[in-house]
Parts: C-alpha cells; structure tokens; sequence
C-alpha cells in the first residue's frame, strides 16, 4: 500500500482533484473532509487548510469514514 500511496503523491500535488485520484468530498460527520483513493480498497482522507495546503487526517479501508 505505502508504494501505491507514494505514486499517488506527486499526482495530488500537481492536481488533488486529479480524476486519476478520484477525489471527493465526504459527507455527514465528515463534510469538511475529502477523501481520495490509493486503490480500490485504500483511501487517504484529508482536509483543505488553504488554497495551496492539506491536512492528511487518516488512511484505510472505507472503515475510516465511521469512526
């Protein structure tokens, strides 16, 4: 999982909403976070700080989004 994630990395930082990621904004509880895949099991959820700044909140399975 962490060599998918890091072939991921340079794609989010030229463009987070890249289609390749999948990015998407989550809902409910977590309505001020995004989440993007790293595979079709894997997700990397994070939050938009400013324009050009993330913060990176977790990293799992679709688990992550009911805790």
């Amino acid at each position: 999982m962490r060599e998918k994630a890091l072939k991921k990395e340079p794609i989010f930082i030229i463009n987070p909403f890249d289609p390749r990621l999948k990015t998407h904004r989550l809902t409910g509880k977590l309505k001020q976070y995004w989440s993007f895949s790293i595979d079709y099991q894997w997700k990397i959820v994070f939050r938009l700080i400013k324009p050009n700044a993330v913060l990176f909140v977790d990293v799992g399975t679709h688990e992550i989004y009911k805790k």
